[in-house]
């Protein structure tokens, strides 16, 4: 890949779209959140319920784009998904899964979500019949070969005309034997995920291999393997190896953590306002990628504390200064639009690695990062794996979102510092926030 700040990303991924202007904040951001559950963890438990022995219940789930794909796509397949009465005005209701043997003929919308387009395609192998996938223009673009050919390694027969990519057909027998198979999932750990989730139900169960460069997103990994644990599959890991054993899955009731990653541009206003915001039942312990924002805005200028009686309120406080920072992201990698618009805004250089898999997620992240914080007068520089940004005086303009929620969300946090900044498409952040605009607002208030 170019190492050239001039690198401009797909300006076919930057759809036009209304510019919204994102606000600036005229005094220190004070402010007390609750955020909606994660996806991640969201879309594996509706995984998990659909593969299940026994109805399971999935509380507190994610309402997005990305978990509305997976509940239809799970429709699709034969599984019933209803919700539950609210457990109060204005609540998120619970999801009731009653799993059914996955059938074809069926066709899955997988939008542009990556759990949709690599999660859904080993429990369809499991149909009879055959199962259509494909999605937005972006999707067919974005990174699904390596699964695929394990699937096949791994007995099931799937028909992309050569293209190792979206659209496809799975023809599904009832079945898939499992067994051992090595990928390189160094493009994504989803790759991984998507084979345990599905391995108990294969004949011989799964056991992955990886053989490549680093898998990124390991919390991601943790995260499946720990989910898979709780509704009793036998798993176990080695370094770059990881073993699921044939049996039942037995989910009756998991419960959605909040999505931390959902928390950066919110703690990331607290940074760049000298302000104050304290986000409401953060875990104590968890496998979420999110969490590591703790330690990354600690070292970029904020202080972080805890409070509660459960000590789950977590504060973030902004101490005057935004510092830049040096930083391996490859496990935290959704976690990078953000810091790098508050590095944009901060006293000296930051210089992000790790990350050369972003070029493949809703965007490439690195060529638009660097796109749109030059276009508002920045110096952002692309390396084949990351960014290089040195802080200049920013001025207003439209940042591009890409159809990326991430993107939005970070274009909003320079917004907060630079007047005169508009976001193009923040409706893109319904992925996996459903009224960021909305809460954006709250907080600011």
């Amino acid at each position: 890949m170019p190492d050239s700040a001039s690198t401009q990303p797909d300006q076919t991924a930057a759809p036009a779209g209304e510019h919204w202007p994102a606000p600036t904040a005229r005094r220190p951001v004070h402010a007390r959140i609750s955020l909606p559950g994660s996806k991640s963890v969201t879309n594996r438990a509706l995984i998990l319920a659909a593969l299940s022995e026994t109805p399971c219940t999935v509380r507190g789930p994610l309402v997005s784009r990305d978990s509305e794909l997976m509940v239809g796509a799970l429709r699709a397949l034969g599984t019933r998904v209803e919700e539950l009465p609210a457990s109060s005005p204005g609540a998120v209701p619970d999801l009731s899964v009653t799993p059914a043997p996955p059938r074809g003929p069926a066709t899955v919308d997988v939008g542009n979500a990556g759990t949709v387009m690599r999660f859904v395609p080993p429990l369809a192998a499991l149909a009879d019949g055959d199962v259509h996938f494909d999605g937005d223009p972006r999707a067919r673009e974005r990174p699904v070969d390596e699964l695929l050919r394990a699937l096949r390694a791994l007995g099931a027969d799937i028909d992309d005309e050569g293209r190792g990519a979206l659209p496809l057909t799975i023809h599904g027998t009832g079945a898939v034997r499992g067994g051992e198979v090595t990928l390189d999932a160094s493009g994504s750990s989803q790759f991984v995920s998507a084979l345990l989730l599905s391995g108990a139900r294969f004949t011989e169960g799964v056991h992955v291999r990886h053989e490549g460069p680093p898998v990124p997103s390991q919390p991601h990994l943790d995260m499946t393997v720990e989910m898979l644990r709780a509704v009793g599959v036998d798993v176990t890991t080695a370094e770059n190896s990881w073993k699921v054993g044939p049996g039942p899955v037995r989910a009756t009731e998991i419960t959605v953590e909040p999505d931390l990653s959902n928390a950066a541009p919110f703690l990331a206003a607290a940074l760049v306002s000298k302000g104050e915001v304290t986000v409401q039942g953060w875990p104590t312990r968890t496998t979420q990628p999110g969490d590591a924002l703790r330690e990354l805005f600690t070292r970029m200028g904020g202080e972080v504390s805890r409070s509660g009686a459960d000590g789950t309120d977590l504060t973030l406080r902004g101490t005057g200064g935004i510092h830049g920072i040096t930083a391996d992201l490859r496990d935290v990698g959704e976690l990078t639009p953000t810091i790098a618009a508050v590095a944009a805004l901060a006293d000296s250089p930051s210089r992000l690695t790790g990350i050369a898999h972003l070029r493949r997620h809703e965007t490439d992240r690195i060529a638009a990062l660097a796109a749109e914080i030059n276009r508002l007068g920045g110096d952002a520089e692309e390396l084949p794996d990351g960014l290089v940004i040195r802080p200049r005086p920013l001025h207003g303009g439209v940042f591009h979102s890409y159809d990326d929620h991430r993107m939005a969300t970070s274009g909003a946090v320079i917004g907060l510092a630079v007047p005169g900044v508009e976001v193009e498409n923040i409706a893109t952040t319904r992925k996996t926030l459903p009224d960021f605009p909305g809460l954006w607002s709250e907080v600011l208030a």
